[in-house]
């Protein structure tokens, strides 16, 4: 029993050391990536060939860096309270190339005024491409689109991913049963992750 709690306390500690260090690198506008370990980023990660099936969206507040994300619903929570929340101990964190010449004190308030404005909206587990509801790479990839006109990675169809294997199909069947909308816009975590306008700032 000594021996469990002793390695329960060393997980929290780690976590909590881990984000002390990351405050002191990121920036308002960074995009943090993690890998969820829940049956649909699986899929996820099946479907797009990337490691990364999660993302969220770096502000300060009260200087402090919080992450806005699409999960349910979405949310704001402080980055150390984030990386917590997450199982997964590996996160990257990406930034807008010429950061501090594109994002200006002005930039950031309206990125924040639209990100905020999608608050306490459903999670959307069907990726559909209104504002009714919102996932994760969506709402990042809006706030970047609407604010600065920047595409954040490509927008693909669900027809252009890998939709072969078991897990994605469960998943397929469980959202839209026989009605499955190939052509709908989709923006995928792992095609941020790969988009030539962010840089690497922390990968631990």
């Amino acid at each position: 029993m000594k021996i469990i709690q002793f390695l329960i306390l060393s997980v929290f500690l780690s976590g909590a050391q881990y984000a002390e260090e990351i405050e002191t690198l990121v920036k308002d506008g960074d995009i943090i990536f993690n890998i969820s370990r829940s049956r649909q980023s699986r899929a996820i990660l099946l479907a797009t060939k990337s490691k990364y099936s999660h993302v969220g969206i770096i502000f300060f507040i009260n200087k402090k860096p919080f992450v806005l994300e699409a999960v349910q619903p979405v949310g704001l929570y402080s980055l150390k309270n984030w990386t917590g929340m997450h199982n997964e101990r590996h996160y990257v964190v990406k930034r807008l190339k010429n950061r501090d010449q594109i994002l200006t004190d002005q930039v950031i308030s309206q990125m924040k005024q639209t990100g905020f404005a999608f608050k306490g909206k459903n999670y959307d587990g069907a990726f559909s491409w209104t504002d009714e509801k919102m996932y994760c790479s969506e709402l990042v990839w809006k706030i970047y689109k609407r604010v600065l006109n920047i595409e954040i990675g490509n927008l693909k169809k669900i027809k252009d991913f890998d939709l072969s294997s078991p897990e994605m199909k469960y998943q397929l069947n469980l959202r839209y049963g026989k009605n499955i909308p190939y052509n709908e816009p989709v923006i995928s975590p792992g095609d941020m992750f790969l988009s030539q306008e962010l840089i690497t700032v922390y990968d631990n």
